[in-house]
């Protein structure tokens, strides 16, 4: 599964930002046999789970961006978005798109997103 990430930006804190991942060459019933999800990794840390969302829909997100974030897949349109609000400066990270199906795990290019104060 070849994922595009796209979205990131500059943006003030308390800003928004939306980010999105396609998945354009797969076929709809191979993306929505995957969990997707969005990770991010900061200059000198590890990558991090921001959120998660199952094929069945269910949700899950880091402490730290509960109540901001909101993570949603659209099966149709072979994508899955995160909806960034109230952002802050500790946001600023690579963000990177991620679908997992069992054992396989695929990757997207990072897409940075930076918060300025």
């Amino acid at each position: 599964v070849q994922l595009q990430a796209s979205g990131g930006g500059v943006v003030q804190a308390g800003g928004s930002l939306r980010l999105s991942c396609a998945a354009p060459r797969a076929i709809t019933s191979v993306f929505n046999a995957h969990d997707m999800g969005w990770y991010r990794q900061a200059p000198g840390k590890q990558r991090e789970l921001v959120a998660s969302i199952t094929t069945s829909g269910r949700t899950t997100y880091a402490d730290s961006v509960k109540g901001r974030f909101t993570i949603s897949r659209d099966n149709a349109r072979k994508r899955v978005s995160l909806q960034m609000n109230s952002l802050k400066p500790d946001d600023t990270a690579a963000y990177y798109c991620n679908a997992k199906q069992g054992v396989n795990l695929y990757w997207g290019q990072g897409t940075q997103v930076t918060v300025s104060s």
